[in-house]
């Protein structure tokens, strides 16, 4: 079936299906997360090389989003959906059928790889939808990047603790098919698109720069962070990064426009994403630690790999709830009104957590605060991008979003387990996280958040939250008219 024979689907069943197929995308980020302690087993390998099913999944996500965003503005973003969907059921089947590290590790890059489709289903809701339902669907669909996450965690533990672990990558496969077939079945092309030649010096240059910046941040806690292995990485990602800008400057076609992307509304809602995905794998980290130490420790909740899960479930539908609500306040007073409020709320469910430690409850209710801030976040960040890039470059422009998101949980993943790792008290012959250790997470990551909060108010004042369906103002610190390709 060609993509011009499909009846157009409503606007509501767009919105449904990529919300879905982002929810089962961030799923990814949380599968393994249950297995972690029993991977080298698993696997038949040591725990270094069994970190590998992480890290692997981590560096794939980050060099695909803005490489799928641009594919998708070239050659289709329906197609670039469906190419991101099939990388993920074969990644899950791989790792479905195996039991060695080497053909898991190449599973879980295939599902790493399908990290696209959220920044690619953005951009196909402002193609498709009415200009009146693109604010709600487009802060549903990117608050699926925290909201799989968070309900991943529990659905992944009770079938680990019940069922055989490669039941889990059954079930992606399955979820996988199934978002493909609506994909198919109801997306229509969308019609907006910049021919072009792809940059291919300019995604290796990127993926290279990437993956040597990157892979020092997730392995520098085993390696060493002074080791030479470790500072080589960094600088020579540097380096290639550099060389990279220079480039990307010069070509005629480049993968990220980076005249647009130092725009002040781009710039600064971009760094302030980093700092957001930071605070928010801070929780996702810390939080499930907490809930499973011992009680002898004095502070520990003592609770299993399930109960640790269900406690956390409640703030991934706090962030689905929250979308509609972000969506009403960037319609009313702008997105950028509406990141102040996220972060500020995602600051201040930290500061409650430093209060709230000594019962489940308070637990949940500490998740959830954060949550909501993360939910209202994450659906303003799209809007305030869309405001100030051209229509042919939105999927590319969100790609570069989603990497900025995905680089501020990669760092914050190695700054909280490198302090819980050095913050420590003995229990027995174990070496476990002190109390203090979880404060000074909690402690790091409100600082993260007011530092966000700094970033969002240099954000220029836009007079839309979105821009028009075919065509975008050129905000008021850039005269020049946006270069298209």
């Amino acid at each position: 079936m060609s993509a011009k024979s499909i009846r157009t689907a409503g606007p509501g069943a767009v919105t449904a299906v990529i919300a879905m197929s982002g929810v089962v995308v961030s799923l990814m980020q949380t599968l393994v997360v249950p297995i972690i302690p029993k991977l080298p087993q698993l696997l038949d390998t040591g725990p270094s090389n069994a970190s590998w099913v992480i890290t692997a999944t981590l560096l794939a996500a980050a060099v695909i989003t803005p490489i799928a965003g641009r594919l998708g503005d070239m050659y289709g973003k329906r197609r670039i959906l469906i190419a991101s969907l099939l990388s993920l059921i074969a990644g899950s089947v791989i790792c479905a059928v195996s039991d060695s590290l080497v053909p898991v590790i190449a599973g879980r890059v295939l599902q790493g790889l399908a990290t696209g489709v959220i920044p690619v289903g953005i951009s196909i809701l402002r193609d498709e939808l009415p200009a009146d339902r693109v604010g709600g669907a487009v802060s549903l669909v990117s608050a699926t990047l925290g909201v799989g996450g968070a309900i991943g965690l529990p659905v992944a533990a009770a079938i680990v603790q019940y069922a055989h672990w490669h039941v889990l990558f059954w079930l992606a496969a399955g979820l996988g098919a199934i978002c493909l077939a609506l994909v198919a079945a109801l997306l229509r092309e969308s019609p907006n698109q910049s021919p072009g030649r792809f940059d291919t010096p300019g995604a290796a240059g990127l993926a290279a720069g990437l993956v040597l910046l990157l892979l020092p941040v997730t392995k520098g806690g085993d390696w060493g962070w002074t080791s030479g292995t470790t500072l080589g990485l960094f600088a020579g990602g540097l380096a290639v990064m550099v060389l990279w800008g220079w480039y990307e400057l010069r070509a005629p076609q480049p993968l990220v426009d980076l005249r647009v992307t130092v725009r002040r509304p781009v710039l600064f809602t971009n760094l302030a994403s980093i700092l957001v995905g930071f605070a928010m794998y801070a929780m996702s980290l810390t939080l499930p630690q907490l809930l499973q130490s011992p009680e002898a420790t004095g502070y520990g909740l003592g609770q299993s790999t399930l109960a640790a899960g269900l406690a956390l479930a409640p703030g991934g539908l706090i962030m689905m709830a929250l979308s509609p609500v972000s969506a009403r306040i960037t319609a009313r007073h702008g997105a950028r009104v509406s990141l102040l409020i996220g972060v500020a709320v995602i600051g201040a469910g930290y500061g409650a957590g430093l209060l709230l430690m000594s019962e489940v409850w308070q637990i949940i209710v500490m998740s959830m605060i954060v949550s909501a801030g993360v939910g209202i976040a994450y659906a303003a960040m799209p809007a305030l991008i869309m405001g100030a890039v051209p229509v042919t470059e939105t999927a590319s422009a969100n790609g570069v979003n989603a990497l900025m998101r995905s680089i501020g949980t990669s760092v914050s993943s190695a700054v909280m387990a490198a302090m819980l790792a050095n913050m420590t008290m003995q229990l027995g012959p174990a070496s476990v996280p002190s109390e203090h250790g979880f404060r000074m997470t909690y402690v790091v990551a409100m600082l993260a958040a007011a530092l966000g909060l700094l970033l969002t108010l240099a954000i220029p004042r836009l007079r839309h939250s979105t821009a028009p369906q075919n065509t975008v103002p050129a905000p008021a610190d850039t005269p020049e008219p946006a270069r298209t390709h």
